[in-house]
């Protein structure tokens, strides 16, 4: 069953390739969904494809790229609701 996980990424995940980086590791997993910066210096995500994905996203969002420092990370479980065909950087 396909899940949806909404994330939000504190520490230094801005100006150092946080949103492509996650683009192409949730590609490699099969997710889709979206990735953007926010005006609070954070970044946003949503994700949505089968759980161990999921889990495989998550864990990679709180180690991050090499350039990035995690500071925390919260996120929200729900059911898919399928509105995405691949996974894209939002502006």
């Amino acid at each position: 069953m396909r899940q949806q996980l909404r994330v939000t990424i504190t520490g230094m995940v801005q100006g150092v390739g946080f949103r492509y980086a996650t683009r192409r590791e949730a590609r490699s997993l099969g997710l889709t969904g979206w990735v953007r910066n926010t005006a609070k210096g954070e970044v946003e995500a949503v994700f949505e494809g089968e759980w161990d994905a999921l889990d495989k996203i998550l864990g990679w969002c709180n180690q991050g790229p090499v350039l990035s420092r995690v500071d925390g990370v919260t996120c929200a479980w729900s059911d898919a609701g399928g509105a995405f065909e691949g996974f894209e950087i939002a502006h």
